[in-house]
C-alpha cells in the first residue's frame, strides 16, 4: 500500500514538473527569439588566421546596438550586419563578353570593393560598378 502511494506521488510530481516545464518554455519563448534584423556578413578566408577562435557571443542579444552574433570561421563574434550597397546592377546583354565568366566570384555587395555591387553577369556573379544612368519605365 505504501509503495502504491509512493508511485502515485512520484507520478504526480513528474506530471507537475512536466507541466511547469511546458508552461515556462512557452511563456519565455519570446525571450529566445531575439534575432536582430539584417544578415551576417559572409565569412571570408582573408585574414582568417588572425580571427579569434572564441565564442564571444551566442545570440544577437549579446551584441551591442544593431550588431549580430556571427561566425568568423572559427568562433563567433559581434559584427555589424551586411548592408546592400546603393545603386542598381547594370543590365546584361547577351553579346557582352562578360558571359564567358561563369564563376560565382561574390554573393553579397559587402564582398565587393568601393561602391561596386555583386551582380549577375548572365552566367555567374561578379563585382561590377553600379549603373549610373537613368532608368525609364515605359507604360504600354
Amino acid at each position: 500500500m505504501v509503495e502504491m502511494m509512493t508511485a502515485r506521488v512520484c507520478c504526480s510530481l513528474i506530471a507537475v514538473l512536466l507541466c511547469l516545464f511546458v508552461y515556462l518554455s512557452t511563456t519565455d519563448a519570446k525571450e529566445y527569439v531575439t534575432a536582430k534584423p539584417g544578415v551576417c556578413p559572409i565569412f571570408s578566408l582573408d585574414g582568417a588566421v588572425l580571427k579569434p577562435c572564441l565564442k564571444l557571443c551566442f545570440l544577437d542579444r549579446n551584441c551591442p546596438d544593431d550588431e549580430k552574433c556571427c561566425s568568423n570561421g572559427c568562433g563567433r563574434q559581434c559584427m555589424p550586419p551586411y548592408k546592400e550597397k546603393p545603386g542598381v546592377c547594370p543590365k546584361i546583354y547577351p553579346e557582352d563578353d562578360m558571359l564567358e565568366d561563369c564563376a560565382e566570384l561574390c554573393s553579397q555587395d559587402g564582398q565587393c570593393p568601393d561602391d561596386e555591387k555583386c551582380c549577375s553577369n548572365g552566367c555567374g556573379q561578379r563585382c561590377m560598378p553600379p549603373y549610373k544612368g537613368i532608368h525609364i519605365a515605359i507604360m504600354v
